[in-house]
Parts: C-alpha cells; structure tokens; sequence
C-alpha cells in the first residue's frame, strides 16, 4: 500500500501545475519553435535536430464534405489522422534530416510519429491522473521529463528506454496490481504521435512539458512510477465509489 501525506482534489493538481499549458479546451496549440502553420516536416526534423528522435509519418486528414476523415479510408477509424500507415512502419523511422524531407515531400499533411523502444519509452494515464501526478511530482522536487497531451484526455510521460518492461513489477512493487490501474506502457514496438499532430476532429497533440523544460533530460522510471501509480489508484478508488 502507498502512504500519502494527504489528499489532493483535481483542482489542486491542475493549479500546481499551471505553469505549463493549460490543456483544457486547449489541443488545437501547438509546441514551441516551428509555428502552428508550419509544415508537419519542419517539426518533423526539428525533433531529429534537437532531440535526436527517430521519426516517421503517419496517417494524415483529408475533409470530404467539411468532415476531417482519415487518408486511411477506414470510416471507423479509431485515430484519424495519427496512426502509421505502412506495417514496416518501424523500418521507416529515421533519424536523418535529409531522409525525413524526402518522407514528407509527397505526403506534406503527413502526422509525426515517433517510435518508442529506441530514444524514449512512454507511459500513458488519464489526463485527470497526470495533472495529479505531475502535482505531485513538483511538490517532491521531481522532474517528469517531456510529457504530452492527447485530445482524447490521455497523458504520455516520457522515460528512459526500458521503462515500459519494467512497469508491471513496480508497480506491484508498490502495492498494486498493474491490471487495476490504468497504466498503459508502450516500448519497443510501439508508438506515440509527436505535437501537433492532429486526431481528427478533435484537436491536436500537444506538449504539457516540452522537452526542454527538464534539459532535454528523460527520468528513469524508477523516478516517476510512484506518484504515477499513486494518482492512478486514487483515480481508480474514486470510480468504484461511484
């Protein structure tokens, strides 16, 4: 069982960490450097130029009928707009300016995506568990790392590469069950959208803390998983008493 020092509404959480982007109602921003009207390709490179990432394009909108639908076609799409598109996906990804020009020179409208596994792993909460987590993690003198921010009211914490295999023993670790609180590790072999891809109608992926905020610096899992963890397992209290 984790020991608190005392409880913390939501409300708290989201004031303590204001000073990073408000993501209520906000996903239609974009991350710093590159302008929001800036070609995807332009973000795409900056990532491989100041954070050393693999990227590779995904899936893009295209509006049929004043409707933003996926380039995929699929009318039940469950991320239009950001998802790969090719099954190699993960033999695409490249780290080279030059290459990531030449993927983005016939599909412009192109999302970025970056696999995990390589630079970074993410581990992925509600919004409502990251706001209280990343409150908590200022209180505790702890730096989160990059984490971003999905329409869809996801939150993805940026780790050390090797994180995503050890969560589940962690967290029991902690005292918890992986599969009672939502925790979601993605790590080689998976992917996550980069700013400011957008999810169809939606709005747009957005940084709640760019890289630069921690010195480009990624925290080890380690650091992070128990104000992680904590925040889920009130999240998940709180629903059964619903």
């Amino acid at each position: 069982m984790i020991i608190v020092e005392e409880p913390m509404n939501i409300t708290t959480a989201t004031t303590a960490v204001a000073t990073g982007p408000d993501i209520t109602g906000r996903h239609g921003g974009a991350p710093s450097g590159p302008g929001p009207q800036s070609p995807m390709v332009e973000h795409a490179v900056r990532y491989t130029r100041e954070q050393l990432w693999d990227v590779f394009p995904g899936a893009w909108l295209e509006t049929a009928g004043g409707i933003p639908r996926c380039s995929c076609g699929a009318a039940n799409c469950g991320a239009p707009g950001a998802h790969p598109m090719r099954p190699d996906w993960a033999a695409q990804a490249t780290g080279g300016a030059t290459a990531v020009r030449r993927m983005w020179a016939d599909r412009p409208h192109a999302s970025v995506l970056l696999p995990t596994g390589r630079a970074f792993d993410a581990i992925e909460v509600p919004e409502t568990t990251g706001c209280l987590a990343l409150a908590r993690m200022e209180r505790m003198g702890l730096a989160s790392g990059p984490v971003t921010g999905t329409p869809d009211g996801r939150m993805l914490f940026f780790v050390l590469p090797g994180g995503a295999a050890r969560l589940p023993d962690l967290v029991r670790g902690l005292g918890w069950s992986p599969s009672g609180v939502d925790m979601t590790a993605r790590g080689d072999g998976d992917w996550v959208a980069a700013p400011p891809t957008r999810v169809g109608a939606r709005g747009a992926v957005l940084w709640v803390r760019q890289p630069e905020d921690a010195g480009h610096r990624l925290p080890d899992i380690e650091e992070i998983v128990r104000p992680l963890a904590y925040a889920c397992g009130r999240d998940a209290a709180a629903a059964r008493a619903r």
